[in-house]
């Protein structure tokens, strides 16, 4: 690490002694603290001037990567960006201030909001109606699960337990099923990506009486649209489920096509990819769920508030910038750059299903395997380069899999420069594969051992300093 330019770590700036603040002079007098409520020995504390503070976390987050500072093309997040003008209106003192007990009648304007952005929401999908409890996408689906449930219940259908997910699907949606108390049945794609009707049409001849739901992913993980929704949804009707749409990749869809007008009954929104917030670092995140006409008496309490009101209000503030008339160029342009890079690449990486995708595309590592180059290694050598890696090794369709959203708020030669790289590390992994195998080598940290990291991660400054005196 290049001390000069990261810093220490903040225990090993500390000088026994040494202050940042000085407190006022005492004017109340002292207090005992109960015995059982003090520590036995002080807690172990860095001691340093406020410059050396200031100092050592302006460089830390100089080390922080996001989309305001580079380009952040992760597969089946849609890391887009987040105008200013959002964080603005989230940050207006009568939003930022208030707190969820307040008089129903002193809030009436964050209730102005949430209602018209559900009224949005149910207009760009096309569904009845919305609710803005859940806080994650995952946490979407088991709420959007538990309004089938109930649903089924409600009319003494207790024995629709399976929910069917294809193998194409977000890992949270078999694990969703599962922490609602149901049952999880898979259905193969075919060779093109895109779910098996023939293969779901001999499972509901098998099971069909008790199936609670289907769940998709449109356009599913490998930025493909499922062209036979018509289809699934009158064999999944027909047999008395319901459809589930998982809203993630939602994105490419605005302008597009409406959930509600393939059939779908029931779906989830991440606020936090389509309209805007950014994610990284596991939040925060917004995950509302729609429902058609019937199902909102079905909605259940899963948190006591508005869920996380500040991604809502930023939503609402991207939906209302773009405009009826604009936001539906997101989709297309969306589409447009995830092409324009597959395209640029497929000769050089290896594209194990052709043809027109989405917002999202995955490759199968390089074309040429003789290297020895992995996925993971180009991953680490972009990092060289300046870029966030796409996501890797997801899906699992694919040995080597690489997916790669550009999502549409990324210029033409913002692309250019990337594709430039991608083409730039096949060129290496050709003719010198250390190089791009050791990777990365300018960054604060260099190869680290994954598994290692993993199964020990050092999380304390005093596991540091035992782990180096032993």
């Amino acid at each position: 690490m290049n001390n000069k330019l990261y810093g220490n770590l903040i225990f090993e700036l500390s000088q026994e002694g040494r202050k940042g603040y000085s407190l006022p002079k005492n004017r109340f007098g002292d207090y005992a603290v109960p015995a059982e409520l003090r520590r036995q020995q002080d807690a172990q504390l860095p001691e340093c001037d406020e410059m050396t503070v200031v100092r050592h976390y302006t460089n830390l987050s100089a080390n922080n990567f996001g989309v305001d500072n580079g380009f952040y093309p992760l597969g089946s997040c849609t890391m887009k960006y987040n105008p200013k003008i959002n964080e603005e209106m989230a940050a207006l003192p009568q939003f930022q201030n208030l707190h969820p007990l307040q008089p129903a009648d002193t809030v009436r304007g964050a209730e102005a909001v949430c209602t018209l952005l559900c009224r949005a929401l149910c207009e760009l999908t096309g569904l009845h109606a919305f609710t803005l409890k859940p806080f994650a996408g995952a946490h979407g689906e088991l709420t959007g699960l538990m309004v089938i449930k109930k649903y089924h219940e409600s009319r003494g259908d207790d024995k629709r337990r399976l929910v069917i997910v294809p193998d194409s699907a977000h890992g949270t949606n078999p694990a969703s099923a599962a922490v609602c108390g149901l049952d999880i049945v898979e259905v193969k794609s075919l060779a093109d990506g895109t779910i098996d009707v023939d293969a779901l049409r001999e499972l509901l001849t098998v099971c069909g009486d008790s199936v609670a739901a289907m769940m998709m992913t449109n356009p599913n993980t490998l930025g493909l649209f499922e062209r036979q929704i018509p289809a699934i949804e009158k064999l999944i009707h027909d047999c008395g489920g319901l459809m589930y749409y998982d809203g993630a990749n939602l994105n490419p869809m605005l302008g597009a096509a409406r959930p509600g007008d393939m059939g779908f009954d029931v779906m989830h929104i991440n606020l936090h990819k389509t309209f805007s917030t950014p994610h990284g670092g596991g939040g925060p995140g917004a995950g509302p769920v729609g429902v058609r006409q019937g199902l909102e008496q079905f909605f259940p309490e899963v948190s006591p508030y508005h869920g996380n009101f500040a991604v809502a209000i930023r939503a609402y503030a991207y939906i209302l910038s773009l405009g009826r008339e604009h936001i539906k160029e997101v989709g297309p342009l969306a589409t447009l750059n995830a092409n324009y890079i597959k395209e640029c690449l497929k000769d050089v990486y290896e594209l194990p299903i052709d043809g027109l995708c989405k917002h999202e595309f995955v490759f199968d590592g390089l074309k040429d395997k003789s290297t020895g180059v992995t996925t993971m290694d180009v991953a680490k050598r972009l990092l060289d380069y300046g870029y966030h890696a796409p996501t890797i090794y997801f899906p699992l369709l694919f040995h080597e899999s690489l997916m790669i959203e550009p999502t549409e708020n990324e210029s033409k030669e913002t692309i250019d420069g990337f594709i430039a790289v991608m083409r730039q590390i096949a060129e290496e992994a050709r003719n010198t594969p250390d190089e791009v195998k050791s990777a990365p080598h300018n960054t604060p940290i260099g190869r680290v051992d994954d598994v290692l990291a993993a199964k020990h991660p050092i999380v304390t400054y005093r596991q540091l300093v035992a782990d180096a005196q032993s």
